[in-house]
């Protein structure tokens, strides 16, 4: 017993130093599970990744140590992991990229700075394969060809496997962003693709049935982004351009919507609220492929406000939950289903209109045209 407590109380002080007191693969702050076989701390939702892969991870809390595996840890702990998290473009926000990268990291031994054959696919600024992408105006995934070059920036897809007819769409890698989108997709590896085109906004929805062939698709995106972006700012430093290269949506759900002058009957659309470039993008339908319209949102200080509001003369709405989000042009008014939905929306629109404007958000707002 005596052992026991001791040895849970040099776990614990373990786990407070700075090099332990976070996930050694996600970051999590104060991790409770260990793994005495690599030596290091590890949040819950990790130490099962781990234990698919037979590390050998204990609760430093619950479990029993012996003094040897404690020895084990107090001699590795976190320290030794640090060196193969030299590819800093890689974000942790999923699931399915929680465990890819886990396994990059000790199954396929990815990060360990030795020189790799064949390399790396998101190491050459080329990748190519198949992926299933749903269609423009129906509901079926088919196989499509897809083509990422680093060395044009551009992302290119075939709607025939047969090339000499050329791409259906070459896609510019400067606005392209990709999130992953299990639930909204239908799949756990769908993967979502936004980009411009022209005005408006493009969604692209694929999923291939192998997880670590998405997630390779998703980090070479990614690489090529950051490449993109080291050339379009070459005086950026990574703390300023690594939150561009991809990002998730603040929000997304459904809202009615009526027209500017408030009468008009509601209708239910589905939005995005894409904090980056600030706009609430909507669309008829959650996998839609073209948005419908967008409002550009800036700064109180730009005349730019939202609160809860309900019309006086409204048709149409099944919901009863208001907001009104008001730009110099207009007034928007979206009813929502329940009151949570309310007060969600009105928290991250209050969010992105707090944030100061950038130069290039005004650049943007001088482009943009509104719903």
């Amino acid at each position: 017993m005596a052992n026991r407590e001791r040895n849970k109380k040099i776990l614990l002080e373990l786990v407070k130093q700075p090099d332990n007191s976070r996930c050694a693969d996600c970051g999590e702050p104060e991790p409770d599970w260990a793994s005495y076989k690599l030596g290091i701390f590890v949040c819950l939702n990790c130490s099962g990744i781990h234990r698919s892969l037979s590390s050998h991870v204990k609760s430093i809390r619950l479990d029993f140590w012996e003094d040897k595996l404690v020895e084990v840890i107090t001699v590795l702990s976190n320290t030794l992991l640090l060196n193969c998290e030299c590819f800093h473009i890689f974000t942790l926000i999923h699931s399915i990229l929680r465990e890819q990268w886990i396994r990059a990291k000790y199954e396929r031994k990815e990060f360990t700075g030795e020189t790799k054959y064949p390399p790396l696919p998101y190491t050459t600024g080329f990748y190519e394969g198949i992926l299933l992408k749903k269609g423009k105006d129906n509901t079926q995934f088919l196989k499509r060809k897809f083509v990422l070059s680093e060395r044009e920036f551009t992302l290119s897809y075939y709607n025939k496997e047969d090339e000499s007819k050329g791409p259906k769409a070459v896609i510019s890698i400067k606005d392209l962003n990709a999130t992953f989108q299990p639930e909204k997709i239908g799949h756990p590896n769908g993967l979502q693709i936004t980009y411009q085109d022209g005005d408006h906004t493009r969604n692209l929805y694929v999923y291939h049935e192998r997880s670590e062939e998405i997630v390779t698709w998703y980090n070479a995106i990614r690489a090529a982004r950051y490449a993109y972006l080291k050339t379009a700012y070459p005086t950026g430093s990574d703390e300023e351009l690594l939150p561009m290269i991809t990002r998730n949506y603040l929000k997304e759900g459904y809202m009615e919507k009526t027209g500017p002058m408030q009468t008009e009957s509601f209708k239910r659309r589905w939005f995005i609220l894409d904090s980056q470039n600030r706009k609430l993008l909507y669309f008829k339908g959650h996998l839609d492929a073209e948005e419908l319209g967008a409002i550009f949102i800036g700064t109180e200080s730009k005349g730019y406000s939202v609160k809860e509001w309900v019309p006086l003369n409204a048709r149409g709405n099944k919901w009863k939950c208001g907001l009104m989000l008001e730009t110099p042009e207009r007034q928007f008014v979206f009813m929502c289903e329940q009151e949570r939905d309310q007060r969600e929306w009105l928290e991250v629109l209050r969010k992105v209109l707090s944030r100061p404007m950038s130069p290039q958000d005004y650049t943007s707002k001088q482009d943009f045209s509104v719903l």
